[in-house]
């Protein structure tokens, strides 16, 4: 009997466990949830019972009591397995195991009682189910909170931006991540990289670039690193060699001559953040380093082929598999890892290129007006003084700019606001009053005594000249030039990350000032070649006039209820009464000089053209540099992009996140679209990348969003932060399985082909 009982117990205790495991735990004790109060953070707990794991990423946090707000919490890394998603296919899954305790921080707090509702989904692994979405309350007390300091809201803007410190949820910066020193021992150059927690480096992109030609540098001297699954240099996953905490690397120093101790080289490097799934582009750090003893001299066979293998290295990566790198992060980077004087050349350099965008043409007619509006007396050292002042005031506002966003962050909306209709209508009304006036219609004149005390202050000058200069100059930064192309984005991006007033105000400024540069010259030339008496001096006021009316025509485009037959129709009559008055129907009289007649013929050209502006603008067309573009007259013409693509609008953060679940629910990639009438870049994506058919085939899986911006309202404003965009236009995309392609956001411009490589790369997973 004993024996048979011997035999059967084990078999009673198999049954009963499988019948234990047949049958899941209830969610509530599958996943107990507890939360305590640590000073202004909420340290909640997730405890999972064996065989059981939840989702990382369906685990989030809300306060549910009105007055409380909760952060972004830090999430610890979770474990990567291949199991069940949380749309049900199998696959690769972050997952919480046994314990994990999540950081909440306190925003906001009154003080009370909060009622904190913890958010989870989760699993049993043995049995291959999933609970559905589960909600567990928490009731607990919380301190009231003192207000946010300056320095608080710039730590939160530098998170939002991406450029936050080692402690937040957002990856380093390059510099950061990846500390590099070097020395030299003996005829070697050490290069020491220290490399942050959850960081790494791959070890055969470590190189070092002489900047001389007496200097190059043999192969490194560094141990083997460890291997490891991760990203590939080329965006790709697989095996990879790499170093993680530090790293010193030796390489022999090759003179080619005698007396040489001093060296200035390049040490380059590239790494990872293993957490967040990304990698940077190679790091170029300049080095300077003296020795008290000269260097040896090597055969020339050895620097030949040392040189030699430095080229081959260099070139080794083929162009179409290196790391792609938006043009918003290029410049973010450079400047994050120059120094001052080669920071404060980058924004000047950056002022200087976004002169020559189409943006900022519109300043150098407004200067020329008011230089030909000086009359007979403009003086060439005249003229360069209201250039001067023109171009300081606005390289002023770009410095106020700077310094408001480095310290409340808030300069960054200045040009936005001032796209309201509100503005843009006074304006235009402003330059249409100051043609006439250029007509002779009529004479804009300060009163009598203000006019006196100006002229006295500044040494008998035209009253108010300066005073009015000046002015334009503001208005001309907040105004004219609201596109935030890469460099701009990434300067904003640097002054906000440092955080500094000072260095916010002078770097814009900087910047002002390279912009300002060509109108400088240009302002300086009209009054070195302006003729200063006669006839002609008043053909070229009329010609300003006309130019002061396109200028209000352009501001005109931007107000969003003023149609595009409208605008199309008031630039036919400009071009066709400019014609008009230039003699384009008068008889060529006998003795007609040719100038008479170059300038009939150049009327002519203006009512022509006029006429094709017309056509268009009555067929559907809206771009008067292109009068056909989008007219029913064309082939595939079609007076709006948006109705081809299919985009879905949105308007706010909970509209996004609602069809970024959706679309990742049913695999599909996710483009969302930053739009705004004043965005000249918005409406060339519109007009000649989004009507290709190219693009459209391309795009006809996507789910395609549109977020008009235009008002820039509080809505608006909460959905740019949200995603961290600074302004349009900006280009978002999303992979099939909800994760941002962050670095291939689109700042500035593309044409169809670069867009469609864009996406074609976006697609392929580089």
């Amino acid at each position: 009997m004993n024996k048979i009982k011997a035999l059967i117990l084990p078999l009673l205790l198999l049954v009963s466990h499988f019948s234990f495991a047949a049958s899941p735990l209830p969610p509530q004790e599958a996943f107990k949830f507890d939360a305590v109060v640590e000073g202004d953070k909420i340290k909640a707990t997730w405890t999972s019972a064996d065989d059981y794991y939840l989702y990382k990423e369906k685990t989030r946090f809300e306060s549910a009591t009105p007055g409380i707000e909760l952060g972004q919490p830090v999430f610890p890394k979770g474990k990567l397995k291949h199991g069940i998603r949380p749309d049900g296919t199998e696959g690769e899954v972050e997952t919480y195991m046994h314990s994990v305790t999540i950081e909440v921080p306190i925003t906001k707090s009154n003080g009370g009682e909060l009622k904190l509702i913890g958010h989870s989904q989760g699993c049993a692994e043995e049995l291959g189910i999933c609970y559905p979405p589960q909600k567990r309350e928490k009731l607990l007390t919380v301190a009231a909170l003192e207000p946010k300091s300056a320095v608080s809201e710039i730590s939160d803007l530098s998170s939002q931006l991406g450029l936050s410190d080692a402690q937040s949820d957002e990856p380093l910066l390059a510099k950061e991540a990846f500390k590099m020193s070097s020395h030299i021992e003996g005829d070697m150059v050490i290069v020491t990289w220290t490399i942050a927690d959850e960081y790494y480096m791959y070890r055969d992109k470590f190189s070092i670039v002489s900047s001389t030609s007496d200097i190059t540098f043999g192969p490194m001297k560094a141990p083997a690193g460890e291997l490891k699954h991760g990203i590939l240099p080329n965006g790709k996953e697989g095996e990879v060699e790499v170093f993680t905490k530090t790293i010193s690397i030796g390489y022999p120093i090759l003179a080619s001559k005698a007396g040489i101790n001093k060296i200035k080289f390049f040490a380059i490097g590239q790494g990872c953040a293993e957490t967040f799934g990304i990698c940077y582009p190679p790091i170029k750090n300049p080095q300077s380093l003296s020795s008290d003893v000269s260097f040896s001299v090597a055969d020339a066979k050895t620097i030949a082929k040392s040189a030699a293998t430095q080229k081959t290295i260099e070139a080794s990566e083929p162009a179409a598999t290196k790391e792609f790198i938006s043009e918003q992060d290029k410049s973010a980077m450079i400047l994050a890892s120059g120094e001052t004087l080669e920071i404060i050349l980058y924004f000047f350099l950056g002022g200087l290129a976004l002169a020559f965008t189409a943006c900022m043409y519109p300043m150098i007619p407004i200067l020329s007006s008011v230089i030909v509006g000086q009359g007979e007396k403009v003086t060439t050292a005249h003229a360069f003084n209201l250039s001067l002042f023109y171009v300081l005031s606005m390289a002023a506002t770009f410095g106020v700019m700077g310094a408001l966003f480095a310290g409340v962050a808030k300069g960054v909306n200045l040009q936005a606001a001032f796209q309201s209709p509100w503005v843009l209508l006074p304006f235009s009304a402003l330059f249409v009053a100051l043609a006439f006036s250029m007509f002779g219609f009529f004479s804009i004149q300060m009163p009598a005594g203000l006019q006196g005390k100006l002229s006295e202050m500044s040494s008998h000058q035209k009253g108010g000249s300066f005073i009015g200069v000046i002015i334009m100059g503001v208005l001309s930064a907040l105004i004219v030039g609201p596109c935030a192309g890469p460099v701009l984005i990434g300067a904003l991006a640097y002054v906000a990350s440092e955080g500094d007033v000072m260095l916010g105000f002078l770097s814009m400024f900087i910047m002002g000032l390279g912009l300002g540069l060509p109108l400088i010259f240009v302002g300086t030339s009209h009054g070195k070649f302006l003729p200063k008496a006669g006839g002609w001096m008043d053909t070229v006021k009329y010609a300003a006039g006309v130019v002061l009316l396109a200028i209000a025509l352009l501001f005109l485009e931007r107000v969003s209820f003023v149609s595009a037959m409208a605008i199309m129709l008031a630039w036919s009559a400009l071009l066709i009464i400019s014609g008009i008055y230039m003699g384009a129907f008068e008889q060529i009289k006998e003795g007609s000089s040719g100038w008479f007649k170059l300038w009939k013929g150049l009327g002519l050209v203006f009512i022509l053209y006029g006429a094709i502006v017309m056509l268009g603008g009555l067929t559907g067309a809206r771009n008067v540099s292109d009068p056909l573009h989008g007219s029913k007259l064309t082939m595939g013409g079609g007076s709006h992009a948006q109705a081809e693509l299919g985009f879905k609008h949105i308007k706010t953060v909970e509209d996004l996140n609602r069809e970024l679940e959706l679309a990742k629910a049913t695999g599909k990639y996710v483009m969302l679209d930053f739009y705004a009438d004043w965005c000249l870049y918005c409406k060339e994506f519109e007009d000649y990348v989004f009507t290709t058919p190219e693009v459209q085939s391309l795009l006809a899986d996507f789910v395609l969003l549109q977020a008009d911006v235009t008002d820039n309202d509080e809505l608006d404003q909460a959905l740019l932060t949200h995603t961290k965009v600074i302004a349009p236009p900006a280009i978002l995309f999303w992979a099939a399985n909800g994760e941002e392609k962050t670095k291939y956001r689109i700042v500035g411009s593309m044409d169809a082909k670069q867009f469609i490589d864009h996406v074609n790369l976006i697609l392929k997973g580089n």
